[in-house]
């Protein structure tokens, strides 16, 4: 597809700011909802949207598409991206949303790694600089919150799966790349969906939406559309824009997560908890960003070799 900047920063903008609020409307729901519960409406309807979309323009995956490679690609991108949601979902339990958020790269991260360890790529100097930088903004993230880390408490717990669901997106992640060479993205991404709902139906509690209303109900319907919208425009932003430039957009997501808090606290105090942060925190923040951002296009503007 031809390159269009305009609309690939658009879509990239649009997926950073789904992503970063959508932890702000799971912690209300989860309130009223178990997370396998949540978790399953998601993909639920996901699918079902997906698959009539795809349906209409007759591409929907076929089963010649399928070997035992494949197969066995898909199994491993449904855990990853099963227990993603899922840890994702019940860290927001025990920690706020921008704490959820700010490990968000940390998948980045970990691709990189699986990148030289399965696909031999070389992990270039300014990749190294940008995780040493992030775990720089992450120290000064958590200064105030230093006593509660060394507590076996909830607050660790909550960080724990936080980081854990950061770490199990790879899985979906190398999936993903994989399974690109036979699907397309759209595809995947409905073949993943339809088999996590899958995955959660045994443990999903149906009636318990009937117990929302008001501003729940309307952050529910929020995440169930979060995930069309957020994985979709990604989705297009990558078909539109360099994948460099699109990575820098969303590293943008924590900081995304920290401004809507703030501005739904303000609208809703009553509703909407304010960011535990002080000073430090924040620029802690905007230092994981530009760990990120270099890691990303930071080979622009370093000429060394690659080691």
């Amino acid at each position: 597809m031809k390159q269009q900047p305009l609309l690939g920063f658009f879509f990239a903008l649009i997926t950073a700011m789904a992503w970063g609020s959508l932890s702000i409307a799971l912690k209300q729901v989860l309130t009223a909802m178990s997370t396998q519960t949540i978790v399953w409406y998601r993909f639920t309807i996901a699918t079902l949207i997906l698959f009539i979309l795809l349906g209409l323009s007759k591409k929907l995956p076929k089963l010649s598409q399928f070997n035992r490679y494949y197969m066995g690609l898909l199994v491993f991108g449904v855990i990853g991206m099963a227990c993603n949601f899922a840890l994702f979902n019940y860290s927001l339990k025990f920690v706020e949303p921008s704490v959820t958020q700010i490990f968000s790269h940390l998948s980045s991260f970990a691709m990189l790694l699986c990148g030289v360890i399965i696909f031999k790529e070389k992990l270039g100097i300014h990749q190294k600089i940008g995780l040493l930088i992030v775990i720089l903004g992450l120290c000064l993230f958590f200064n105030d919150n230093i006593a509660d880390l060394l507590t076996a408490g909830n607050y660790l717990f909550g960080v724990i799966l936080s980081i854990g669901a950061a770490l199990i997106w790879v899985a979906y992640g190398l999936a993903q790349k994989l399974m690109l060479r036979q699907f397309s993205s759209q595809q995947v991404l409905l073949l993943m969906y339809f088999w996590c709902a899958v995955v959660f139906t045994p443990v999903a509690d149906f009636p318990q939406i009937q117990t929302l209303n008001g501003l729940t109900l309307i952050c529910f319907i929020y995440c169930c559309c979060n995930t069309l919208i957020g994985y979709g425009a990604y989705a297009e932003a990558l078909n539109r824009w360099e994948v460099a430039k699109v990575s820098v957009v969303i590293t943008l997501v924590p900081l995304f997560t920290i401004i809507f808090s703030h501005l739904a606290h303000f609208i809703q105090p009553h509703f909407f908890a304010k960011p535990q942060l002080n000073m430090i925190s924040y620029v802690g923040a905007i230092i994981v960003v530009l760990g990120a951002i270099i890691s990303a296009i930071g080979h622009k503007f370093i000429k060394h070799k690659k080691i």
